[in-house]
């Protein structure tokens, strides 16, 4: 069952849906081009060689960079063994840029090329990543900054950190971790350093209980900041008195991480791409597929950024230096993370990021469940490829109660649209505790066929996906 409910064949009856239309731009509009090319290659970790598949030869892949109002036309080259796609994570884009195989576009053959064409709305923080399988843990990701052109430079400095937990060509891959997932009675697999999948009988990765529950199905040998261990960290540098902003991206497959800096507090100003009213803390929690922006006025010295995963061992670690100095241990404790831990539901929205207020005019339900034997996770019952997909109509404020019936934390993303928690927070992914029930609203103004997932790619690739159509 869960293999049938695999995502990269969204529909298995699904018919070619050929190339997309073409998308002109609009007169004065600014067009961004980009070519990407995804491919095998051997990524250097810091100290650490493994072989992956990335875009380019870098894990995170290049930046890019637009202003909101921009068309951005970007092609893929796939010299991967496999197809793949680019899901653009958390962009209001048209629907056939969504990058879903067999739902918006036919999968991007190996040897083929495919070019991406849409309007970036919404300024903010984003990335990208395949939507095929559980590519996207693997090195298939990176950040995608959409610039407000109205916003004052209040910064002195930006640096984006890309979170991510790290397996592949370690002794196994992904689709191994997937396949161990899926067999059974521990068939074929993976412990010690080489990693791999977590039974909960006592392994770390299930050691963690509040307040996400367990902690994650898969242990990892390695966490990375900017695609680094801590024992060969990114150095981010910058002058003493500076004001930084800081864009943070989770785009790691099983974890949730609690990020903080060490000697300094940090004032969350963005979710998700949305502004909200400042918040001051000592750390606080990312999970898989959410971003957050902070501002921090830095001290003299060197300071580590740690990222801890939670119910794991190991940490992320980045170093920021602002003048000479020794770098703290690796391992060195860090008492921001003993703190106030922020979690992103607390945060609230500026009056510019809040939805018109109006009452829902359709109600729907995404009923989270799973279990671990067998690997089966579904949404309103079933795995996707079986569960019925939702309707929505278009111009209808559309309520989603997301009910998480698992004893383990879901981020819930959804495509194509971004939503509003009960106290007006804008996102496109929430962290849905167990046992829990979070209403979500959002406007249906943007028609095609789209998907809700949870953003645990090993969850969403065992079924627990459901697509979201507009009635025509």
């Amino acid at each position: 069952m869960a293999l049938s409910a695999c995502s990269k064949s969204p529909s298995p009856a699904s018919s070619p849906i050929g190339p997309a239309p073409t998308l002109n731009p609009a007169p004065g509009q600014n067009v961004v081009t980009k070519s990407l090319v995804a491919k095998p290659t051997t990524l250097d970790l810091g100290g650490v060689m493994v072989d992956t598949w990335a875009y380019g030869d870098a894990a995170p892949g290049p930046l890019l960079r637009a202003t909101a109002g921009d068309m951005l036309r970007i092609t893929l080259d796939n010299q991967l063994p496999e197809d793949t796609t680019i899901h653009w994570h958390g962009i209001r884009l048209r629907n056939v840029a969504d990058g879903v195989p067999g739902q918006t576009q036919d999968p991007v053959r190996p040897g083929a090329a495919y070019t991406y064409e849409f309007t970036a709305p919404d300024p903010g923080t984003y990335f990208f990543h395949p939507h095929v399988g559980v590519q996207l843990d693997r090195g298939l990701y990176a950040p995608l900054i959409i610039d407000d052109p109205s916003e004052p430079g209040r910064y002195d400095a930006e640096w984006v950190v890309v979170l991510d937990d790290w397996i592949d060509g370690t002794g196994t891959t992904p689709d191994e971790v997937f396949t161990d997932l899926t067999g059974g009675q521990g068939a074929g697999m993976h412990h010690g350093n080489m990693g791999g999948m977590d039974h909960g009988s006592g392994g770390m990765a299930m050691s963690g209980k509040l307040p996400f529950g367990d902690a994650g199905d898969v242990v990892y040998p390695h966490y990375l900041i900017n695609g680094r261990t801590p024992a060969d960290p990114d150095v981010l540098r910058a002058k003493p008195g500076q004001r930084v902003r800081i864009r943070m991206i989770n785009a790691g497959a099983d974890t949730i991480f609690a990020v903080a800096l060490g000697g300094h507090r940090m004032t969350v100003t963005a979710t998700d791409g949305w502004a909200v009213e400042p918040v001051t803390t000592d750390a606080l929690y990312i999970g898989m597929g959410e971003r957050y922006d902070v501002e921090v006025t830095l001290g003299d010295g060197v300071f580590p950024l740690v990222a801890a995963p939670f119910g794991k061992a190991g940490r992320a670690r980045a170093l920021i230096r602002t003048g000479p100095g020794q770098a703290p241990a690796v391992d060195a404790s860090l008492a921001e993370l003993d703190g106030r831990v922020l979690f992103g539901t607390e945060l609230r929205p500026t009056e510019s990021s809040r939805l018109d207020p109006k009452d829902p005019d359709d109600h729907q339900m995404l009923h989270l469940a799973g279990q671990m034997q067998p690997y089966v996770w579904t949404i309103n019952g079933k795995p996707f490829g079986k569960n019925s997909p939702l309707s929505l109509t278009r111009g209808t404020r559309t309520r989603l109660q997301m009910m998480n019936m698992t004893m383990m934390t879901h981020p819930m993303h959804l495509h194509g649209h971004t939503f509003a928690l009960p106290n007006g927070l804008r996102e496109d992914t929430v962290l849905i505790p167990p046992m829990r029930t979070i209403d979500v609203d959002f406007d249906a103004d943007n028609p095609g066929d789209w998907m809700a997932h949870c953003h645990n790619i090993y969850h969403a690739e065992a079924g627990m996906m459901i697509a979201l159509n507009y009635a025509t």
